[in-house]
């Protein structure tokens, strides 16, 4: 089938990233988290399924609705970075850049590939420039989109962050085991399962299940899984947080209640910095939005 029918979409995003990236920082910011907010207005059913995920973060007594515009105000400042970003930038991003664990990375950076287990937190894909600071070959699993062509934008975008990006499709945990043994940092976005096949645990007290991938790959290599959340700062920046590896002894299920745990603690930090708008609960798609 001919790429033309996708050309409108792919030249509206080449289109933001023109425009964006000729604003200075602190306005291509401000630009963004207004614009979110703008949108959390019309947002609709996205809205709503933010809602619910705040909800059961925060729990009652929350003002819900402030809070959810806010999370969106924050995903605008990511959409912002993301068409903002340039080569010619990610020295002045470093310099921005603060990280709290960065030992427990450079004490098992030797030992092997690791997998580093994110959250949808702040812009997790500056996790590149981090990583090429301390040394790490940076490999990340990425859905296909339903248009071809803005798959290839986001991989070249990545591809500027330091992250080589591995598709999710068929013989994706093939490539990903490859990469792995071949000593690579594989940074998987563990805190939404797509097809809802995954490993059962308990999430902000409703059971859920999170992608068996970092798991499974553990126990097939050995390598540590690192849990990692990053954030935006309050102005210009974003901070890293690197807790120690999950216990590798315990079964699959153990791991991911362990990490379930870690990522109740990195999103209740900064809960308007989840970037979730998908259902995640079975909840969310049985009951309407």
């Amino acid at each position: 089938m001919s790429r033309a029918r996708y050309l409108p979409g792919y030249v509206l995003y080449r289109v933001l990233s023109g425009i964006f990236g000729l604003l200075p920082e602190p306005v291509m910011r401000r630009v963004g988290e207004g614009l979110g907010w703008l949108l959390s207005f019309v947002a609709g059913d996205r809205r709503a399924m933010s809602a619910r995920h705040l909800s059961r973060v925060v729990g009652e007594g929350a003002d819900i609705d402030r809070l959810t515009r806010q999370a969106f105000a924050s995903y605008g400042r990511y959409w912002a970075e993301t068409f903002w970003v340039r080569p010619r930038r990610l020295a002045a991003m470093a310099e921005h850049i603060s990280i709290e664990g960065d030992e427990i990375v450079r004490a098992h950076q030797d030992q092997g590939g690791l997998i580093v287990a994110i959250p949808h937190l702040g812009n997790w894909e500056v996790a590149g420039i981090e990583a090429i600071n301390l040394g790490l070959d940076l490999v990340a699993a990425a859905e296909l989109l339903p248009n071809p062509l803005i798959s290839e934008w986001f991989i070249a975008q990545r591809a500027v962050f330091g992250i080589d990006v591995v598709l999710v499709k068929s013989g994706v945990s093939t490539e990903l085991l490859k990469r792995l043994q071949d000593g690579k940092t594989l940074a998987l976005p563990s805190d939404r399962d797509l097809k809802g096949r995954g490993v059962a645990v308990t999430f902000f007290g409703e059971e859920t299940t999170l992608p068996a991938g970092p798991f499974v790959l553990a126990k097939r290599t050995g390598a540590p899984v690192l849990p990692v959340a990053t954030y935006f700062r309050e102005g210009r920046g974003h901070h890293f947080v690197v807790r120690p590896p999950l216990d590798g002894a315990g079964s699959i299920g153990d791991m991911a209640q362990e990490l379930a745990g870690h990522f109740e603690d990195f999103i209740r930090e900064h809960p308007t910095q989840w970037h979730l708008l998908q259902p995640l609960w079975p909840s969310d798609r049985e009951e309407p939005t």
